[in-house]
Protein backbone atom coordinates (compact mmCIF):
# COMPACT_ATOMS: atom_id res chain seq x y z
CA UNK A 1 0.00 0.00 0.00
CA UNK A 2 1.67 3.51 -0.25
CA UNK A 3 -0.02 6.58 0.87
CA UNK A 4 0.04 9.49 -1.28
CA UNK A 5 0.25 12.46 0.29
CA UNK A 6 -2.72 14.83 0.04
CA UNK A 7 -3.19 18.37 -1.26
CA UNK A 8 -5.10 20.53 1.65
CA UNK A 9 -7.72 22.89 0.57
CA UNK A 10 -5.74 25.80 2.00
CA UNK A 11 -2.60 27.44 1.56
CA UNK A 12 0.28 27.47 4.14
CA UNK A 13 2.06 30.31 5.91
CA UNK A 14 3.79 31.61 2.94
CA UNK A 15 1.20 30.93 0.61
CA UNK A 16 2.78 27.36 -0.42
CA UNK A 17 1.15 24.30 -0.58
CA UNK A 18 -0.16 22.24 2.14
CA UNK A 19 0.10 18.16 1.93
CA UNK A 20 -1.14 15.71 4.64
CA UNK A 21 0.34 12.10 4.78
CA UNK A 22 -2.15 10.00 6.78
CA UNK A 23 -3.59 6.12 7.20
CA UNK A 24 -5.35 4.79 4.26
CA UNK A 25 -9.08 4.90 5.40
CA UNK A 26 -8.47 9.22 5.92
CA UNK A 27 -10.97 9.21 8.65
CA UNK A 28 -8.14 11.79 11.01
CA UNK A 29 -9.25 15.03 12.25
CA UNK A 30 -6.93 16.29 9.92
CA UNK A 31 -8.70 14.82 6.87
CA UNK A 32 -12.62 15.25 7.99
CA UNK A 33 -11.42 19.22 8.29
CA UNK A 34 -9.79 19.51 5.07
CA UNK A 35 -13.27 17.39 3.22
CA UNK A 36 -15.62 19.87 5.26
CA UNK A 37 -13.59 23.12 4.10
CA UNK A 38 -13.69 21.44 0.40
CA UNK A 39 -17.39 21.50 1.10
CA UNK A 40 -17.60 24.80 1.99
CA UNK A 41 -15.37 26.52 -0.40
CA UNK A 42 -17.26 24.60 -3.27
CA UNK A 43 -20.82 25.89 -1.66
CA UNK A 44 -18.70 29.52 -1.72
CA UNK A 45 -18.35 29.29 -5.36
CA UNK A 46 -21.44 27.84 -6.78
CA UNK A 47 -23.43 30.69 -4.53
CA UNK A 48 -20.46 33.62 -6.19
CA UNK A 49 -22.04 32.20 -9.46
CA UNK A 50 -25.31 32.59 -9.11
CA UNK A 51 -23.73 36.34 -7.50
CA UNK A 52 -22.34 36.51 -10.65
CA UNK A 53 -24.90 35.89 -13.27
CA UNK A 54 -27.43 38.78 -11.33
CA UNK A 55 -24.73 40.85 -11.26
CA UNK A 56 -23.63 40.87 -15.20
CA UNK A 57 -27.18 41.43 -15.87
CA UNK A 58 -27.36 44.72 -14.18
CA UNK A 59 -26.24 47.16 -16.28
CA UNK A 60 -25.40 49.79 -13.13
CA UNK A 61 -23.35 47.72 -11.90
CA UNK A 62 -19.67 49.90 -11.62
CA UNK A 63 -16.26 48.81 -12.71
CA UNK A 64 -15.13 48.43 -9.08
CA UNK A 65 -18.32 46.15 -8.78
CA UNK A 66 -17.07 43.86 -11.34
CA UNK A 67 -13.37 43.83 -10.68
CA UNK A 68 -14.37 43.04 -6.77
CA UNK A 69 -16.44 40.11 -8.30
CA UNK A 70 -13.57 38.92 -10.99
CA UNK A 71 -11.32 38.55 -8.18
CA UNK A 72 -13.78 36.44 -6.27
CA UNK A 73 -14.13 34.50 -9.01
CA UNK A 74 -10.60 34.05 -9.66
CA UNK A 75 -10.38 32.84 -5.97
CA UNK A 76 -13.20 30.69 -6.31
CA UNK A 77 -11.60 29.09 -9.65
CA UNK A 78 -8.53 28.24 -7.85
CA UNK A 79 -10.21 26.66 -4.51
CA UNK A 80 -11.82 24.37 -7.09
CA UNK A 81 -8.83 23.35 -9.34
CA UNK A 82 -6.86 22.84 -5.82
CA UNK A 83 -9.96 20.89 -4.53
CA UNK A 84 -9.68 18.64 -8.58
CA UNK A 85 -6.31 18.27 -8.05
CA UNK A 86 -6.54 17.09 -4.64
CA UNK A 87 -9.51 14.70 -5.21
CA UNK A 88 -7.46 13.21 -9.00
CA UNK A 89 -3.95 12.54 -6.79
CA UNK A 90 -6.14 10.49 -4.22
CA UNK A 91 -7.84 8.21 -7.10
CA UNK A 92 -6.19 4.95 -7.48
CA UNK A 93 -4.91 4.26 -10.85
CA UNK A 94 -5.73 0.64 -12.65
CA UNK A 95 -2.94 -0.81 -12.43
CA UNK A 96 -2.79 0.04 -8.44
CA UNK A 97 -6.02 -1.18 -7.66
CA UNK A 98 -5.30 -4.46 -9.97
CA UNK A 99 -2.08 -4.75 -7.65
CA UNK A 100 -3.81 -4.44 -4.23
CA UNK A 101 -6.01 -6.52 -5.02
CA UNK A 102 -3.65 -9.33 -6.08
CA UNK A 103 -1.72 -8.77 -2.79
CA UNK A 104 -4.31 -8.91 -0.93
CA UNK A 105 -5.41 -12.38 -2.63
CA UNK A 106 -2.26 -13.91 -1.73
CA UNK A 107 -2.21 -12.63 1.72
CA UNK A 108 -5.90 -14.61 2.34
CA UNK A 109 -4.42 -17.56 0.69
CA UNK A 110 -1.31 -18.23 3.00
Amino acid sequence: MSVRPRLLPWPGPAGQRCYLVSDADSTGYLSKLADEMEAVQLQMGTELIGHARLMLSDRKADARELRYLSNRLIEALQDALRISESRGGRISAPDEAESDGAARTDEGAQ
